[in-house]
């Protein structure tokens, strides 16, 4: 059988077709990412914003498990390596021995995980969010909007992380009422909403008018017992716009795209992105103040906006300070 010129032609491109589709298909970069808790939770659904962006944009295919067990996460990492994904981002804070042992195992592999130690080369990059600057900000708006000068803290775990912005929240605070007194407490949990919403009524039932919701379930307490809260990683102010006054947002963009650009320009590398949380690179920033906008005294404000232009001009540092709050 005699093939004429266009069927002829049409088999070629169907041919050239067919061997680069592998090639288009493997210009997007493949990406998993592992979490222990609700991918809701706020810090976690920091991280998995900034990928839907990246898929968004057309440059990655992003998928993840959520509510991991720590007995589990070495077992998640392993299958996601061996599936193809190229770059790998997690929280490593209680499996750290085991995602590092992952790592080893798949030079390969690029891994981007949540940390409170140091990289590990070659491929094992740590990150965190360095958001004290903003909680920094919030602790001035705290300290100026008590009345009680009582303010109260719920955080999780008394980690390095949670650390350093309960620290950088206090010290905000205490630069607007050098008198305020100080609560903390830490429910030993990412995610357990009703145990953190007890923690703060046991603060508010002991006079805190502010409340530093660094969990979720404490401005549900705050909300319910009518005092204020300050918000940590995520804006929560549309869910309680009469009670969320200002949040230290996190903003988890940077350090993705910097670690999908150097995946895909071959040149990932064990470093610590942590720097890439700071408010000078976008990192973080002080939420807007919304529905509190004309409820916060303008004295305060204009304290709170010229200490945010001195951090971003270099002129104001806060201090990290990682150790158990001593307020």
């Amino acid at each position: 059988m005699t093939l004429s010129r266009r069927t002829t032609l049409g088999i070629a491109l169907a041919t050239l077709a067919a061997s680069s589709a592998p090639a288009f298909a493997q210009a997007k970069l493949k990406v998993a990412a592992i979490y222990t808790v609700p991918v809701e939770q706020q810090w976690v659904s920091r991280i998995d914003k900034a990928l839907k962006a990246a898929v968004a944009r057309g440059e990655i295919e992003y998928v993840f498990s959520e509510n991991v067990a720590n007995a589990d996460y070495e077992r998640v990492m392993r299958q996601y390596a061996e599936g193809g994904n190229t770059l790998i981002v997690g929280e490593s804070f209680a499996v750290e021995a085991a995602a590092r042992k992952v790592a080893k195992d798949y030079p390969k592999v690029s891994f981007l995980m949540g940390s409170s130690g140091k990289p590990q080369a070659p491929n094992f990059g740590v990150f965190d969010n360095y958001i004290q600057e903003p909680a920094y900000l919030t602790g001035m708006i705290a300290g100026g909007m008590s009345k009680s000068g009582k303010i109260g803290l719920v955080g999780g775990y008394p980690i390095p992380e949670v650390n350093r912005l309960m620290n950088a929240f206090i010290a905000g605070a205490k630069e607007i009422n050098p008198k305020a007194t100080f609560t903390v407490s830490f429910i030993n949990s990412w995610f357990d909403p009703p145990k953190a919403k007890e923690a703060a009524f046991a603060m508010i039932d002991k006079g805190a008018d502010v409340m530093y919701a660094e969990r979720f379930g404490v401005s549900d307490a705050a909300k319910e017992r009518k005092v204020l809260a300050i918000g940590n990683v995520i804006d929560t102010q549309a869910q309680y716009p009469d009670t969320v006054v200002a949040s230290a947002l996190w903003h988890m963009e940077p350090t993705i795209d910097k670690a999908i650009a150097a995946v895909k320009a071959g040149a990932f590398k064990a470093e610590d992105y942590g720097p890439l949380s700071m408010m000078k690179v976008k990192g973080s920033s002080l939420s807007p103040l919304g529905t509190f906008e004309k409820k916060i005294p303008a004295e305060l404000v204009a304290k709170v906006r010229a200490k945010e232009a001195a951090i971003l001009a270099g002129k104001f540092s806060v201090k990290v300070d990682d150790n158990a709050p001593k307020p």
